[in-house]
């Protein structure tokens, strides 16, 4: 079962070495179940507390991120048409994370949930990063680079984010974690 709406064309859609990647708006209507289940997996939890909530909860930080001052977008990753990621892109130099570092004009983040625990482990983080990384890099000629900012504790995202092509560049002290920003410049 697909839950996304068939009749836009993805964001993005892309061959990966695991099979077809394509990203789509995410939908409160659709989402909010799925991402609270994907939210409240042990692994996830975590790294994840937006979604750790109950799900009227999880469905009014979708709708938020949605509204027209928002300047990140919730997106959902589909593999071979199988909902299995979850992502926020957004511009990292408008977010309260620009107070935390030396930010640039333009500068694009991407927060990523793989959801389902199968998905995990698989070595398809760091193709999805590159993918998603490059779409932005491509979509904002201005953006000179996209950054993360894993939880310092969460090894395995840190570890994909390095094979994708970020660098570090820095712990910071965020609240609710310490992280460490990553960085990929534009090639």
């Amino acid at each position: 079962m697909t839950t996304h709406h068939t009749r836009r064309p993805p964001l993005l859609a892309t061959r990966l070495p695991a099979g077809h990647f394509t990203l789509h708006p995410a939908h409160p209507d659709t989402h909010t179940p799925l991402l609270h289940t994907w939210g409240h997996d042990p692994d996830t939890a975590p790294h994840w507390p937006e979604l750790h909530q109950p799900t009227h909860a999880v469905r009014a930080h979708l709708e938020q991120l949605l509204t027209p001052h928002s300047h990140s977008t919730p997106l959902i990753g589909h593999l071979d048409d199988t909902p299995m990621s979850y992502w926020e892109l957004y511009r990292a130099d408008l977010d309260p994370l620009a107070r935390h570092y030396p930010a640039k004009p333009h500068d694009a983040g991407l927060h990523l949930l793989l959801g389902p625990p199968h998905y995990r482990g698989r070595g398809l983080g760091p193709h999805l990063i590159r993918a998603v990384s490059d779409h932005q890099l491509a979509a904002d000629p201005r953006a000179t680079r996209v950054l993360a900012e894993p939880d310092t504790r969460n090894t395995r995202s840190i570890h994909a984010f390095r094979r994708a092509g970020f660098h570090p560049a820095g712990e910071l002290d965020l609240p609710g974690k310490n992280a460490l920003l990553m960085i990929r410049d534009r090639p």
